[in-house]
């Protein structure tokens, strides 16, 4: 079973200076992430650069994920 820290470090790796916060009960999670890749991106485009960082997690043992995706300036 997944947990809110195992996310935070995955995201972390995948976007190294990356500032996140993950809370969550084992299978569904909401994370806050706010990184200097999302700079003039779409949201769409910013939950995708997460969902990389995450591989084959998502839909798997992690079965629900509520972003919220930040550009340092924001």
């Amino acid at each position: 079973m997944m947990q809110p820290e195992d996310i935070k470090q995955m995201i972390e790796s995948g976007l190294p200076g990356a500032r996140v916060s993950v809370t969550g009960d084992g299978h569904h999670f909401e994370a806050e992430v706010v990184a200097r890749e999302f700079t003039g991106k779409g949201m769409l485009q910013r939950h995708q650069i997460v969902y990389r960082t995450l591989g084959g997690k998502m839909g798997n043992e992690i079965h629900a994920l509520s972003l919220r995706t930040l550009a340092p300036e924001e």
